[in-house]
């Protein structure tokens, strides 16, 4: 486990946004965040300093006062802890480009309503619940995607996580049994995804060809239509799981197509707009 420390003089959201957004690029299950606010004298840093260097861990901050980003960057160094400094270097160069000296005030700055929080959340649980994991509160999901191998699951929920949507997906796979929380969830929570078996070869021997190595079966069309005939079988079982064809369909088509189904008798997310 990989511990980041995000700090700050102020309440620490804006370092802890930022390295969650980042952490959307990586696998975010072996990485644990910690917040610590009000951060405001020497013997503060050198304590999270300490426990930094402990953890074998390293620390994100956005200290406005001066002061406090030097003693950050010289405890660090003592401690061989890497501190990253996201306000700083902006301060510097809006002083310079403005001509004026900042005014050095911690919590000045709300750039997080409330939409903007809650596509940060849905991002980190999308994350969190992606390829099948932590299925133990899958229940929190608004929208649980479900296919097999190669039909945009990961993609797409990533997708829809920037637009606000708790997503999981979970996938499918021939002759083995879904997790029984699925069966759980109410109406129009659940959706299939389902791509045309020729469509699903190419993908496949693509994958296998960029991999270097060849997996059993796995791009063989005969085998795919096996697949496809079990995730039509389980669909069928569920008739209150729409079914999306993914095929040659742009992610934005799709995702449009899915909120689509999901969102009747629903009210709409908000609209947010991409950073």
């Amino acid at each position: 486990m990989i511990k980041i420390f995000t700090v700050s003089d102020a309440t620490g959201a804006t370092a802890e946004s930022v390295v969650r957004a980042a952490l959307v690029q990586f696998d975010a299950s072996i990485v644990e965040i910690s917040r610590r606010g009000s951060i405001q004298t020497l013997e503060k840093i050198c304590s999270i300093v300490d426990e930094a260097a402990m953890e074998h861990g390293f620390i994100v901050h956005t200290f406005v006062v001066e002061e406090l980003r030097r003693a950050m960057l010289r405890e660090g160094r003592a401690k061989n802890v890497i501190t990253i400094d996201l306000m700083g270097p902006l301060l510097a160069r809006l002083s310079e480009l403005l001509d004026v000296e900042p005014k050095r005030k911690p919590g000045g700055f709300r750039p997080f309503d409330s939409s903007y929080m809650e596509r940060i959340d849905a991002i980190d649980y999308t994350v969190r619940h992606d390829d099948g994991r932590n299925i133990h509160d899958l229940d929190q999901a608004e929208i649980v995607l479900v296919g097999v191998s190669r039909t945009s699951k990961t993609p797409l929920s990533i997708y829809l996580a920037y637009r606000g949507w708790r997503v999981a997906n979970i996938p499918l796979v021939l002759g083995v049994e879904p997790p029984a929380e699925l069966y759980r969830l109410p109406r129009k929570r659940v959706i299939g995804l389902v791509i045309q078996p020729e469509r699903l070869a190419l993908l496949r021997k693509v994958r296998v060809e960029r991999m270097g190595s060849r997996v059993e079966r796995y791009a063989d069309i005969e085998h795919i239509r096996a697949e496809l005939a079990f995730a039509y079988t389980l669909f069928d079982k569920h008739r209150d799981w729409p079914i999306v064809d993914v095929t040659a369909k742009p992610i934005e088509e799709t995702a449009a197509e899915v909120v689509s189904l999901i969102s009747s008798g629903k009210s709409e997310k908000p609209t947010l707009i991409d950073n």
